[in-house]
C-alpha cells in the first residue's frame, strides 16, 4: 500500500482516532475508585471537553474534535470550564474550520498560543535488527509497569518520588483493549517506554518518554519502529502520532518515513 495523501476523509479519520484513545485514557483514570482525580468528560455535539481536577496542565484539560459543526456550542463549553474555574486548551485542525470560527473562538476569550504537528505514515513489514545495546519488550504485568512508571516519570521531567503518580494514573491501561505498552531497556537497564493504541485500522502513538541519561542512543526510534511493525501485524492501514513542531520527536518520525499530516492550532484561555 503507498502513503495515501491527506484529504479531508483522512484527516477526520486520524483526528476521530485522536479523540477515542484520549477518551480512553482518560476514561482510565476516572474509572479508579472513588475517581480520585475528579475526572469529568462531556460532550458537546461532536467536541469531546476533558476536564481533571487534580491535574491543571491544559493536556488534561482540553477540547478535541471541535468544528465549525459545533459552533452553536461554544459558550457551553466555555461555561464548562468556568464553572470549574480552570483554563483550557482548544486543539482545532484544518479541516471543518471556517473564518468565523476563529472569529467566535476570539470573541469568546480565547486566543492561539502555539501549534503541534501532527504526522501519518504506512505501519513497517519489516522490523529492523536492534542494536546490540537496546532490548524491547511488551509490558504485560505488574512488576514491569513499575519500571514503566519510573521511566514516564523521570522522563517527564518529574522526580523519581513522583513515581506513584505515573503508575497510578496508567495502570489502567495495563491489559485495556486497543492498547499496547513498551519498555526498553539500553543495557539491560530500563530507559525509555511507549504506548500505542489502535483503534479500527488506525494505529496511535500515543506517548514516548526517555530517561535523561539514555537520550541520543537510538531508543525513542527504535520504539517507534516496534510499533509501526506491530502496527502491520494488527492489520492497521496507517500509523499516527503527535508532536511538538519541529522537535526532536517530530524528526525521528519524519526519518522513520512518516509525513506532517497537518499542523495544528493550539487554542487558550486569554490571561491577563
Amino acid at each position: 500500500m503507498k502513503l495515501p495523501v491527506i484529504n479531508e476523509e483522512w484527516a477526520r479519520r486520524i483526528q476521530q482516532s485522536e479523540v477515542e484513545f484520549f477518551t480512553s485514557r482518560i476514561s482510565s483514570i476516572g474509572e479508579r475508585e472513588g475517581n480520585p482525580n475528579g475526572v469529568e468528560i462531556r460532550r458537546f455535539g461532536k467536541s469531546t471537553a476533558f476536564y481533571v481536577r487534580e491535574m491543571p496542565w491544559s493536556l488534561f484539560n482540553s477540547v478535541k474534535g471541535f468544528s465549525h459543526e459545533d459552533l452553536k456550542r461554544l459558550e457551553e463549553i466555555v461555561q464548562f470550564y468556568r464553572e470549574r474555574q480552570r483554563a483550557f486548551q482548544m486543539d482545532i485542525n484544518p479541516v471543518d474550520c471556517s473564518p468565523e470560527l476563529f472569529k467566535e473562538l476570539a470573541r469568546h476569550g480565547l486566543q492561539q498560543e502555539g501549534f503541534h504537528s501532527v504526522l501519518y505514515g504506512l505501519p513497517k513489514a519489516e522490523l529492523p535488527a536492534l542494536p546490540a545495546e537496546i532490548s524491547i519488550r511488551e509490558v504485560k504485568d505488574e512488576e514491569d509497569f513499575q519500571h514503566y512508571a519510573e521511566v514516564h516519570c523521570v522522563g517527564s521531567g518529574m522526580a523519581p518520588v513522583h513515581k506513584h503518580h505515573f503508575f497510578n494514573n496508567n495502570i489502567g491501561l495495563l491489559g485495556r483493549p486497543g492498547w499496547r505498552i513498551y519498555l526498553a531497556s539500553w543495557q539491560e537497564q530500563p530507559a525509555a517506554v511507549a504506548v500505542m493504541h489502535i483503534s479500527d485500522d488506525i494505529a496511535s502513538c500515543t506517548l514516548a518518554a526517555t530517561a535523561p541519561q539514555f537520550r541520543r542512543k537510538g531508543l525513542h526510534t527504535a520504539l517507534l519502529l516496534r510499533r509501526m511493525h506491530d502496527a502491520y501485524k494488527a492489520d492497521c492501514r496507517l500509523v499516527a502520532a503527535q508532536a511538538s513542531f519541529a522537535g526532536t520527536s517530530q524528526n525521528n518520525m519524519e526519518r522513520a518515513g512518516m509525513r506532517i499530516a497537518w499542523t495544528r492550532a493550539v487554542w487558550g484561555t486569554v490571561t491577563t
